[in-house]
């Protein structure tokens, strides 16, 4: 058992010093992944992996967080899913004052995390997203987990507690499926 599931156990247990030895732990773990995914970044980029990790880390553990993690995979899932919304509210206030702007081709093998795509492209992937969890939830967990997350198949595929196999087949669907619907959002 990993150093970062016994102090979730601990703290889902009540354990207040728990509580207080996860937040250094977790948050250098985070700002790691969050620092090598956009490490390309252009100079001036507006937002920098230690903005992104003290919001998602607030919405995790602040005052409205709602329920203890149950282990590291429950942890980094709920993560990646905090990271997605708060790159899709910036997407979407950056994109309000434009009323839409110009939709663009995505090629999903090409683009490694959300943080480096533009705010319409992280718009159109994550309404369709939304519409793949109506139709396969862990083929758009995998998607939102590498998109989103930042993490490689092999990361998302352990944080699913799914062999690399199921993985691989669980991307290959939803990249299938995601590019079919994009196709069709930037056609109407």
């Amino acid at each position: 058992m990993s150093n970062l599931t016994v102090l979730l156990s601990r703290a889902k247990q009540g354990d207040p010093q728990a509580a207080q030895d996860l937040l250094p732990f977790v948050y250098e773990e985070l700002r790691k992944l969050a620092a090598a995914r956009m490490a390309n970044e252009a100079a001036g980029h507006t937002l920098q992996p230690t903005a992104l990790v003290h919001e998602a880390w607030l919405r995790l553990a602040g005052k409205d967080a709602h329920a203890p993690f149950a282990n590291r995979a429950h942890f980094f899932a709920a993560a990646a899913e905090a990271m997605r919304r708060i790159l899709i509210e910036r997407a979407r206030r950056k994109s309000a004052e434009k009323r839409g702007g110009d939709w663009l081709r995505i090629d999903l093998d090409k683009v490694d995390i959300a943080a480096d795509a533009d705010d319409a492209t992280l718009l159109l992937v994550n309404e369709a997203l939304e519409k793949l969890a109506g139709e396969d939830a862990s083929a758009a967990e995998i998607a939102k987990l590498r998109f989103f997350g930042g993490l490689t198949l092999e990361e998302a595929g352990r944080v699913l507690g799914v062999t690399d196999r199921t993985a691989k087949r669980y991307w290959a669907y939803a990249r299938a499926w995601l590019f079919d619907e994009i196709q069709q959002m930037i056609r109407r």
